[in-house]
């Protein structure tokens, strides 16, 4: 064998070692380093908020969820009872010769019927408790607003606490539904009331709601 033989397989033997070193593994002693370079590709890494949502992300949510709620609706429904029952009250006090700004104080018993609290002689107190159990309209305008006011109340507190400073407040989070077509007064009133039923009175109360209701008439004259 001559040398430029020698050295031309020598040269080729060198090359295809070399081909092989490059070539990537296939066999099982490789599978190990691929999983390990693909957890390394997939596991999420601390901050990373392709994975968990950010505090600012969920805050954004909230907000866009309040904005969408159709509070002047609201206000207009509530409003029209809230008319209704001052009047109703107020021709009380001249059907009876009080004074226009006699201070009633009305609210629901336990068995649903109406009661009547002020400084007027208690005959007179008893005879309007009378009348106003007798007033269907009366009655179920004032059923409605013993349950709508105190949601209205609590989502226009916590809205304008939310506009003011930026704080969310997680109950209301908890009372807005994502789907729109649940965000109803009488959809919210149910959830308000199961809310208030589950939750602790103290928590009800920094809400600035009490779980008792009543209508104050000339409260402050």
């Amino acid at each position: 064998m001559s040398l430029l033989t020698s050295l031309i397989r020598a040269s080729t033997q060198f090359q295809q070692a070399m081909e092989r070193r490059q070539t990537p593994s296939t066999g099982p002693e490789a599978a190990p380093g691929k999983a390990q370079a693909k957890a390394m590709e997939t596991e999420p890494t601390p901050g990373d908020d392709r994975f968990t949502p950010s505090e600012n992300n969920q805050s954004d949510l909230s907000r866009l969820k309040a904005r969408r709620l159709a509070m002047t609706d609201y206000k207009q429904t509530v409003g029209q009872d809230l008319a209704f029952v001052r009047e109703t009250l107020r021709h009380k006090l001249a059907e009876y010769n009080l004074h226009p700004a006699t201070a009633l104080n009305v609210s629901k018993t336990e068995n649903g019927s109406v009661a009547v609290e002020g400084k007027i002689a208690d005959n007179t107190r008893i005879q309007i408790e009378k009348d106003l159990n007798v007033n269907k309209n009366f009655k179920e305008a004032f059923n409605r607003l013993s349950v709508n006011e105190p949601t209205l109340h609590f989502m226009d507190n916590a809205l304008k606490l939310n506009q003011a400073y930026g704080v969310n407040n997680p109950l209301l989070d908890t009372l807005i539904s994502e789907n729109q077509q649940f965000n109803g007064l009488q959809d919210l009133v149910h959830r308000y009331d199961t809310m208030r039923r589950s939750v602790s009175a103290e928590q009800i109360e920094a809400a600035g709601n009490s779980r008792a209701y009543a209508f104050n008439l000339n409260a402050r004259a």
